[in-house]
């Protein structure tokens, strides 16, 4: 299974490609919006957005393409790991 997250805070991007890798999910991390993110998105199987730590831009990009593309998205005020651990426990069959 293959995750974007949006937002959420720099030093943490190890961290969450590792609870990631922990639940046999590919992810891609996006904290701050450099050059076209709508392209750099891909296809994955959710979206991730964090959205305590997320410009509003950001987020509209992410949901139009996410509605353009026809993927789940599964929005979270908090960027913690625990939050990120719940939202895989959710939608990760392990």
């Amino acid at each position: 299974m293959s995750i974007v997250i949006i937002g959420g805070n720099d030093c943490m991007v190890c961290k969450y490609k590792n609870l990631c890798k922990d639940y046999n999910c590919e992810a891609k991390v996006f904290t701050q919006m450099k050059g076209t993110m709508k392209s750099r998105i891909g296809n994955p199987d959710l979206l991730v957005l964090f959205t305590n730590t997320v410009s509003h831009k950001m987020i509209r990009v992410a949901t139009n393409e996410a509605k353009a593309s026809n993927l789940p998205i599964e929005r979270c005020h908090s960027s913690s790991l625990s939050a990120l651990r719940g939202i895989l426990d959710k939608h990760v069959n392990v």
